[in-house]
């Protein structure tokens, strides 16, 4: 039984909770159209893994076979050492899926909603695994984790990462602000801001941020979505029009090296510059920012 399976009732429980606490405070937190996009987009999520799951243990299991080590999943120092290496192979795919616009393509789902609350967390991909984006931890199984070990702890990062899709949460006492992703760190995650773009890619661990170079601490509040957002509730359009626009950018691509950059660019790359990546935007809204040549900067 898939641990997410298991989850479900506690899922819709804190919805249920979420909503109420929102009529209570009349914080608006929650819109039903947005809302259900996202649950359907989960359901979907939920369906596709029903076929698709099975197929990556084996993968997973046919990588076993060659296993450098054997690691004894009786023993607690191994599922330890499971946690961490998940969490951290989840960073760099994390990382890479903002960076390359093939895996965009299909994490874009997950930040097209304009609102952040517990249903946006169930705003998943239908299309993800069939990218091969299971393939970022073959090499757990590799060094000696059993599949069902490897995809366990997948399922119990998912299940950590609903709760902090919140804003009812603010902060929580420092010392887990440091080492856990929490309700703050990712909604700076969630945030189409310049300065919050392609920051805090924690799953569990908000360490793994803070050690790479991608730490943002939430200060302004965020504004959340993309820097174009899409405008429907449909949930197919919703899971396939990052897709589509590749589709159209590859037909008029000019050259194999634009078709490539295309696909595997950075989302908003083009051969004359004139859509921008999200560093670019960030580098010129940093020299926006910046005073001018010669004209000393006072700190206020």
């Amino acid at each position: 039984m898939d641990p997410i399976h298991l989850a479900i009732p506690g899922f819709v429980l804190l919805l249920l909770a979420e909503v109420i606490f929102s009529a209570w405070s009349h914080r608006n937190l929650c819109e039903t159209k947005d809302a259900a996009s996202s649950i359907a987009m989960g359901l979907g999520n939920v369906f596709i893994g029903l076929f698709i799951k099975g197929v990556i243990y084996l993968i997973y299991d046919f990588v076993y076979q060659f296993r450098l080590f054997t690691l004894d999943a009786s023993l607690w120092w191994v599922w330890a050492l499971c946690f961490f290496a998940d969490d951290i192979t989840y960073y760099w795919f994390h990382r890479f899926s903002h960076n390359i616009r093939f895996y965009w393509a299909s994490h874009v789902i997950h930040h097209s909603s304009r609102r952040y609350n517990l249903s946006t967390a169930l705003r998943q991909t239908w299309t993800g695994n069939l990218t091969g984006t299971f393939l970022f931890w073959c090499w757990m199984p590799l060094v000696g984790f059993h599949p069902a070990m490897v995809m366990t702890m997948q399922a119990i990062s998912l299940i950590y990462q609903f709760w902090i899709h919140t804003e009812a949460i603010h902060k929580l006492p420092r010392p887990l602000e440091f080492v856990l992703n929490t309700p703050s760190h990712h909604r700076v995650h969630h945030s189409s801001d310049l300065k919050y773009l392609d920051k805090n890619h924690a799953g569990v661990l908000i360490i793994w941020d803070r050690m790479f170079g991608t730490f943002q601490p939430e200060e302004e509040k965020p504004v959340y979505g993309l820097t174009s957002n899409i405008h429907t509730y449909n949930p197919l359009k919703i899971a396939t029009h990052e897709w589509a626009s590749i589709g159209k950018d590859l037909r008029k691509a000019r050259s194999w090296r634009d078709a490539w950059h295309y696909l595997f660019g950075a989302p908003g790359w083009s051969p004359d510059g004139s859509r921008q990546t999200t560093r670019q935007l960030r580098e010129a809204a940093r020299k926006a920012s910046a005073p001018p040549p010669g004209i000393p900067f006072i700190q206020k």
